[in-house]
């Protein structure tokens, strides 16, 4: 089989009665695994394959099928994940009866951003790819962003301050960052159907990385987005919104804004807004004030807390496609 050929837990076979007498006693395809838990298959398919931590069982056309227990077991893994613990040292800490209170070393996840920053610095676009590579095979995108692309985008961002070749660094990474994760967005509109959540770059720096890895978050939470990674007028904005019907608009801005601005940009629209990045704290006292005023108005420092924020109000996943 060709390595580029899809793998056939991934294909629809309606004519498959094995497979559908499983789905029929609540077994559970790896599609419906991955948006419950939020781990894409690949990544599933790694932990299966390299680690052991999850072993489905299969239909006798090899099409994966899960439980509630892998459920259970997946959560468990993210739960040791989110503590820091190396994929390879899981399974072990599975056996365990009880999650322990001890932080764990984070060493794997510091290894990781010392790789991704020796290649930035040298503009090794291989070395990086691979870097990335090895980690996004093995963490879902949550973590991946909490754990290591927030951090390190931190650390270059105060190892630019004055120093010669910072924007050699920061164009080649800003440029790798938006074409990567803007062709695994694409993948995943591809698969998506229904209303977009539409991304506006409100900043004057094109190629924002925090408004790339929003994007990419909630295009792995089974959310169809477009991003417009370009400021717009108010009034343009206002015609973009008419004309995609966005199920909500993200506005990411990690500068300061003309506080005339603001009402402009954020008055009521036909859905749901969001602001998002540092201009959230830059702006807080008049933000605060025009939440009071505005219907549908939220407010998120990053990438993260966007994410969580969408999920509180129930606007990211396949329930919400229309036909």
């Amino acid at each position: 089989m060709s390595k580029h050929a899809p793998q056939i837990d991934e294909l629809d076979d309606s004519t498959d009665a094995e497979l559908q007498a499983a789905l029929a006693n609540n077994l559970l395809p790896i599609r419906d695994v991955s948006r419950i838990t939020g781990v894409n298959p690949v990544t599933l398919r790694a932990w299966e394959r390299r680690y052991g931590l999850i072993v489905p069982q299969r239909t006798a056309k090899g099409h994966r099928l899960y439980t509630e227990e892998h459920i259970t077991r997946i959560q468990a893994i993210l739960t040791w994940l989110n503590r820091g613990v190396a994929v390879g040292q899981v399974k072990a800490l599975l056996k365990t009866a009880a999650l322990p209170n001890a932080h764990v070393d984070s060493n794997g996840w510091q290894e990781a951003r010392v790789a991704l920053l020796n290649a930035i610095s040298e503009q090794a676009e291989r070395r990086l790819d691979d870097a990335f590579k090895r980690v996004e095979l093995l963490y879902p995108p949550k973590l991946l962003c909490e754990q290591l692309l927030l951090p390190l985008l931190a650390e270059l961002e105060q190892r630019w301050q004055g120093q010669f070749g910072a924007t050699l660094e920061k164009v080649f990474f800003y440029s790798w960052l938006r074409s990567k994760l803007g062709a695994r967005i694409y993948h995943n509109n591809r698969q998506l159907g229904g209303a977009p959540l539409l991304l506006v770059n409100l900043s004057d720096l094109p190629m924002e990385p925090a408004l790339w890895l929003s994007a990419w978050l909630l295009s792995s939470a089974d959310c169809a987005v477009d991003v417009f990674d370009w400021p717009l007028p108010p009034l343009e904005l206002a015609l973009a919104i008419e004309h995609i019907k966005p199920r909500a608009t993200l506005l990411y801005s990690g500068q300061a804004l003309a506080s005339a601005q603001l009402p402009k940009l954020l008055a009521d629209s036909s859905c749901p807004r969001l602001l998002v990045g540092p201009t959230v704290r830059i702006h807080q006292a008049d933000l605060l004030a025009l939440q009071t005023q505005l219907n549908g108005l939220h407010l998120a420092d990053d990438p993260l807390l966007a994410l969580e924020t969408l999920q509180r109000l129930d606007l990211l996943g396949a329930q919400k496609a229309k036909s």
